[in-house]
């Protein structure tokens, strides 16, 4: 039968099978998702003191708790009120309980899988890291920031940090996002204090001509100069106590030292915004809002600026922030203005300056007072950091605005616009090294005719992909992924789950479309942080000479298609049960020595340390015989334009060199490449195109020379 016959058939019969799962799987994937066996015992678990339950209510979807006749809270399920999914693209299910004050009772996880709870770290600190909210306020701006949460001050206003959980950082902010949106949902509609005020809406028929002076004057442009004593009595210590607070002396109009000397100023109303920015920048900037959203300028000359000196453009800032009603509004950077300060007409120069957006389902009021708060977290000593809070009052008059009907409030943004803007730079690191990468593989004959220099490369891109893509930026492709991806095809796509993590899509971007041009080994030679830690094996196998086992060509032949029986065992069980399939997926030692660097129960280590250990014997053990993730992209593969590792007329007849230094064995008797196996370490281009390596140049050249040597005897 034709070799593209047997391919065609076997890819035909891969997915046929897929398919087949697909269509039967369906009522089984909707078992997995029932309702808790004792919902009541749930709520009792989080409200000890319960007595009786009033009957569930459905605007919004809750259930009252009572001890007697005293209502002690409420209790709600999250998937009621969010619709935001984890990481593993399901929603996580929480049982969430507030007191009458708007506390945090307790929260209960009742269904979720995220798994690097379930299979990795284990549940544990999953538990621990929702534990944190208990007794915390929905009136609080609670934060996931391990580094200030361990030396967080209880007195600090306004802004909790809280332990996040290493290698689960997408999964913790997920649940923080949850849990305090569909909080503040039950809050305002069921608390006294959380109540929204009717929101008013800027009348833009309304402009008047004023100066700076004038705005400053009306106290639309509010000027708030925060003393350095204020600053010193908030913390209880003198400024000379923080090494990282040096404050030039400045003193402000009357004769108090300043530490921060600001400005600010709703932007929305033109008699506001268009005098402060001129006519064309206003119209700029309001044509770049999204509608809804309100902007708010914040300007200041030190001495000790509201931003941090890394802040990043179009972030949200941790130094300054804004509450309305005693509860937090998030604000965000509109990266509008650039970094040359603010100057408005007849106004002072402005060294720092930001516009901020507040968001259209914060709830904010701009009619209603609002208060612009300076949070300060600074370090006494290296083992003591001190917090406090300052906050200014500002209200506009009410003929700025008029009163509207109240709007269902929409749904928040997706998490993953905030998860690429905080790893902006991992991101670009990747994208500078995947270009790199492409560069190679487009001039790869150019590149590999220098030996020495393309080895010393190869081993530092394999090092950087151990180290940053692997351990740092936990970028370990898995099967596990492709699951997420068919499921999602199933149940609805939606590609926000996949945005979650910026460093998996870019690396599943990047090879998808690699897989197309150059097959599978872009990836499994170059860009799997466990294939590295195979060849670095390999590499200590021959520094300790370490004899090489050489398995039969047909038993060789025969044991490679056992990770296409793998793989099809596993996408299967993805539909069967999502759960089996992600213990099933273990048979990857990925999560073991990349996620969790060998940190994890000694079964998981023993087994990883096994296949490790097999490729002292065998060049690249795993990849060659068990890797599902490396039978799915050579299926694909298989559809790739370029075959770009060319090959002579002589190679495989009479020349074997490739064939004997290819140690992963994927070139064939007649000098042709196995693409289904090649993990393209461009070692055979190496040899062809190097006349000191190439046994055929070399033969060529030895011809040659014996013909010039037989000429001149001639001669």
């Amino acid at each position: 039968m034709c070799n593209w016959v047997r391919q065609f058939l076997l890819t035909t019969a891969f997915w046929a099978a897929v398919l087949l799962v697909m269509m039967s799987s369906q009522p089984a994937a909707a078992m997995e998702k029932p309702l808790p066996d004792n919902m009541k015992a749930s709520i009792q678990a989080i409200f000890p003191k319960v007595t009786r339950l009033g009957e569930p209510e459905q605007n919004p979807p809750v259930v009252p708790v009572y001890q007697l006749n005293e209502l002690l809270g409420y209790a709600f399920r999250s998937t009621d009120l969010s619709n935001l999914p984890g990481f593993s693209g399901d929603p996580i299910d929480l049982l969430v309980g507030i007191d009458t004050q708007g506390k945090f009772v307790g929260v209960h996880v009742l269904n979720h899988h995220e798994p690097i709870f379930m299979h990795g770290l284990g549940e544990g600190p999953m538990f621990d890291f929702i534990y944190q909210y208990t007794g915390r306020s929905v009136k609080e701006r609670i934060i996931v920031d391990s580094r200030r949460a361990a030396s967080a001050d209880e007195s600090s206003n306004g802004t909790v940090y809280i332990d996040g959980v290493t290698k689960a950082t997408v999964s913790v902010l997920v649940i923080n996002d949850i849990l305090l949106s569909v909080a503040l949902k039950v809050a305002r509609a069921k608390l006294e204090g959380f109540e929204q005020a009717e929101p008013s809406r800027v009348r833009l028929d309304l402009y008047e001509a004023l100066d700076w002076q004038q705005l400053h004057q009306r106290d639309w442009v509010r000027r708030w100069s925060l003393a350095t004593e204020d600053v010193e009595k908030g913390l209880g210590e003198s400024l000379a106590t923080y090494p990282d607070l040096e404050i030039t002396p400045v003193r402000g109009e009357d004769g108090r030292l300043l530490f921060s000397d600001l400005y600010y100023a709703y932007l929305n109303p033109p008699s506001i915004g268009q005098n402060l920015l001129g006519v064309d920048e206003y119209t700029r900037l309001m044509a770049s809002r999204k509608p809804g959203e309100h902007l708010l300028l914040v300007a200041s000359n030190g001495p000790y600026p509201y931003v941090e000196e890394d802040f990043r453009p179009g972030t949200v800032p941790t130094r300054v922030g804004m509450s309305q009603n005693g509860l937090p509004v998030d604000i965000r950077d509109t990266d509008f203005l650039d970094d040359s300060g603010f100057q408005s007409a007849q106004g002072p120069y402005l060294e720092h300056a930001h516009i901020f957006r507040i968001k259209e389902q914060a709830g904010f009021d701009p009619a209603q007072p609002l208060n612009l708060n300076f949070n300060l977290d600074v370090n006494r000593n290296h083992l003591i950091r001190d917090q406090a809070s300052f906050s200014d009052s500002y209200v506009l008059p009410e003929y700025l605005f008029e009163k509207v009907e109240v709007a269902e409030v929409a749904a928040p943004d997706p998490l993953w616009l905030r998860i690429w803007k905080d790893r902006v730079v991992d991101i670009s690191v990747l994208m500078i090294a995947l270009v790199i990468l492409t560069g190679l593989f487009i001039w790869q004959h150019r590149m590999t005719r220098h030996s020495t220099w393309f080895h010393r490369f190869r081993w530092g891109f394999l090092l950087f992909t151990l180290g940053f893509v692997g351990f740092y930026t936990q970028g370990q492709l898995s099967v596990v992924n492709i699951y997420t991806l068919l499921l999602a095809l199933v149940d609805g796509f939606d590609i926000t789950i996949f945005l979650l993590d910026p460093i998996i899509f870019l690396l599943w971007t990047y090879v998808f479309i690699s897989l197309f041009l150059w097959g599978r080994g872009l990836f499994c030679g170059w860009l799997c942080p466990f294939g590295v830690m195979q060849e670095l094996t390999s590499k200590a196998a021959k520094l300790l000479k370490i004899r090489q086992l050489k398995i039969a060509e047909q038993r060789h032949q025969l044991l490679q298609k056992i990770k296409y029986l793998v793989l099809v065992v596993l996408v299967g069980s993805a539909f069967y049960s999502l759960s089996v399939a992600e213990q099933l997926a273990e048979i990857e030692p990925f999560k073991t020595a990349v996620t969790m660097a060998f940190v994890r129960s000694w079964p998981f280590v023993v087994y990883t340390a096994l296949l490790l250990a097999a490729g002292l014997y065998i060049h690249k053990f795993f990849c060659r015989y068990l890797c599902p993730l490396g039978a799915g992209l050579a299926i694909l593969g298989r559809f790739s334009v370029f075959k770009w590792l060319q090959r002579r007329k002589e190679c495989g007849a009479p020349c074997k060199l490739c064939k004997v230094r290819c140690e992963i064995d994927s070139i064939n008797r007649d000098g042709s490449i196995d693409y289904d196996e090649c993990v393209q370490c461009l070692e055979c281009i190496v040899i062809l195109n190097n006349a000191d390596q190439c046994a055929i140049e070399l033969s060529q050249q030895k011809q040659r020379k014996s013909r010039r040597i037989a000429v001149k005897q001639v001669a």
